[in-house]
C-alpha cells in the first residue's frame, strides 16, 4: 500500500472528484426527481455495485482493452448512450407518483432504477478508463500486497467516497420533491425534468470525442 502522505493525497484527490458534480450524480438526481426517494437510494446502490465491474476489470488489466481496440470503447460508449436515452425517454410516458398506481409501485419502481443503474455503469467505458488512468498513480509495486489487491482496495475506496456524493444529491433532490409531492402537476414536471437530465446525458456521452 502506498505510505500516508501518499494515501492522505489519494483521499483528497478521489474526493474532489466524487463531489464535482458529473454524470452519476445528475443521474442519481434525476431518478429521485422522476420516481422518488426510494428510486434515487437504489439507483445510488446499482451505480455502487456497478463500479466494482470496472474495479475488478481494472485490477485484472481488461480496462486497457478500451486503450487497444477503440472500436470496442465506441461500441460501449454508444451503448451506453443509447441505454440513457431510452431510460430517459421512458419516463416522459410513466405515471407520475400522484397518479393512480398499482399496489407496490413504489418498490417496484426502486426495483427497476436499482438493475437499470447496474446497466448504465457498466456501460460507462468513462469509469473504467478513469480507474485505470487515476489508481496507478497511488499503486506501490514494491508493497508487500500484490498489484491486483491494492487495485482491488485503492478501487473500492474510490467507489465508496464516490457512493456517498451520490447519496447526497440523492436526498438534496429528495428534500426539493418532498415540497413539491402535494402537487400532481409539479410532479409530473418534475418526472420530465428527470427524464431530460437522462436523454441529455445519453446525447453528451454520445457526442463526446473520447
Amino acid at each position: 500500500m502506498p505510505s500516508l502522505e501518499i494515501f492522505i493525497a489519494f483521499l483528497a484527490t478521489t474526493a474532489i472528484f466524487a463531489f464535482i458534480p458529473g454524470p452519476a450524480m445528475l443521474y442519481a438526481a434525476a431518478q429521485t426527481i422522476a420516481r422518488g426517494r426510494w428510486s434515487g437510494l437504489m439507483a445510488s446502490l446499482g451505480i455502487h455495485l456497478g463500479g466494482y465491474v470496472h474495479v475488478v476489470a481494472a485490477a485484472a488489466g481488461l480496462s486497457m482493452l478500451f486503450h487497444a481496440v477503440p472500436l470496442l470503447y465506441m461500441v460501449v460508449k454508444f451503448a451506453g448512450a443509447v441505454y440513457l436515452i431510452w431510460l430517459g425517454i421512458s419516463l416522459f410516458r410513466t405515471k407520475a407518483q400522484g397518479e393512480i398506481a398499482p399496489a407496490g409501485f413504489e418498490h417496484k419502481s426502486g426495483r427497476r432504477a436499482f438493475f437499470e443503474s447496474i446497466t448504465v455503469e457498466v456501460l460507462n467505458p468513462k469509469t473504467a478508463i478513469f480507474f485505470l488512468a487515476f489508481l496507478p498513480q497511488f499503486i506501490d509495486p514494491t508493497a508487500a500486497f500484490p498489484v491486483w489487491v491494492q487495485f482491488m482496495l485503492l478501487g473500492t475506496i474510490v467507489n465508496m467516497i464516490f457512493s456517498t456524493a451520490d447519496l447526497m444529491c440523492v436526498f438534496l433532490a429528495g428534500a426539493v420533491l418532498g415540497r413539491l409531492q402535494r402537487s400532481s402537476r409539479a410532479q409530473k414536471l418534475m418526472q420530465r425534468a428527470g427524464g431530460t437530465i437522462l436523454v441529455g446525458l445519453g446525447t453528451h456521452l454520445a457526442l463526446q470525442k473520447s
